[in-house]
């Protein structure tokens, strides 16, 4: 992932294939296709294999083992990815963003997260067909801190206001 949180590099390994699609999924789970930038491809024979775009989202090219890696945007700080058969999966996510707040963040079952002394986090699952992540910046969890500290002020004042009321009555 890009420190700006725009966009990621993803290096997908895919097996007796000729055709790879570069594809997000949607609200629903539909696929729904999307302009991969800086597409390479490389396979046992070849370091630059050469292929060939069909439409603005699919690329052909001679069916075998190869390494397909571009990169791909990212949308309202989260990631997620299926696939058909079951995949290792790792998200490294640079120092600006975090996922151990479970209010701001959410990760699918099954992860495996590390936080590195240079406050990189490396999300890691194993054998999945799926993965879910959503990461936050220290811009959203000041926000969450101040929000929380505005209602724990405003439930003290609500407290005080009424056992001060409570002994005027008595």
């Amino acid at each position: 992932m890009y420190p700006n949180g725009t966009a990621y590099l993803a290096a997908v390994q895919i097996e007796d294939t000729s055709q790879y699609e570069f594809a997000d999924t949607g609200v629903i789970g539909e696929q729904i296709p999307f302009d991969a930038g800086d597409v390479r491809l490389a396979g046992l024979s070849c370091f630059n294999c050469s292929f060939t775009w069909s439409g603005s989202s699919r690329i052909l090219f001679d069916k075998g083992n190869y390494t397909v890696s571009y990169i791909g945007p990212i949308h309202e700080d989260h990631v997620q990815a299926f696939y058909d058969s079951p995949h290792n999966v790792t998200v490294t996510l640079p120092q600006e963003f975090d996922v151990r707040n479970p209010l701001l963040a959410g990760i699918s079952p099954g992860a495996n997260v590390t936080r590195y002394p240079d406050n990189t986090t490396s999300i890691q699952w194993e054998g999945v067909t799926s993965i879910d992540l959503r990461f936050y910046d220290q811009a959203h969890e000041q926000l969450l801190y101040l929000f929380g500290n505005i209602w724990v002020f405003i439930a003290m004042l609500v407290i005080v206001s009424y056992l001060i009321s409570g002994r005027n009555r008595g």
